[in-house]
């Protein structure tokens, strides 16, 4: 069975940052794209960042490009999501989620194209 297990959520204020990070079982990652989503009260997940299976190409939203980063370490089938200068409107439970198809090209901003996701990890930034 795949598990994907978020941590690293918390409270900060305007401006801090933090680290999320997703452990992965059941799935060897290395050949999967790897993806974060996040869901404010009241609104759809949203798609946040994504990364490819070697690591070499990054894809972010809108919204976060510039402050926030995404790495990996298939070694360790885990993935992670620094975030700096944090904004209220950051705030949502995050959600890291494992691509649906090993190899081929994925469309990381659609959540259909992961299978498995996380229980997620509440942020909440104050202002």
């Amino acid at each position: 069975q795949v598990q994907l297990v978020e941590s690293g959520g918390g409270l900060v204020a305007a401006g801090d940052s933090l680290r999320l990070s997703c452990v992965v079982s059941g799935r060897t990652i290395n050949i999967y794209t790897m993806a974060w989503f996040r869901q404010a009260p009241g609104k759809e997940r949203e798609f946040v960042a994504a990364i490819d299976r070697g690591g070499a190409a990054t894809f972010f939203a809108g919204s976060v490009k510039g402050r926030f980063t995404i790495s990996r370490n298939n070694a360790m089938n885990t993935v992670s999501l620094q975030m700096y200068s944090l904004k209220p409107e950051d705030t949502a439970v995050y959600y890291c989620a494992i691509a649906r198809n090993p190899f081929s090209s994925v469309q990381y901003h659609v959540s259909d194209s992961y299978d498995y996701w996380g229980q997620g990890t509440q942020v909440t930034v104050s202002s």
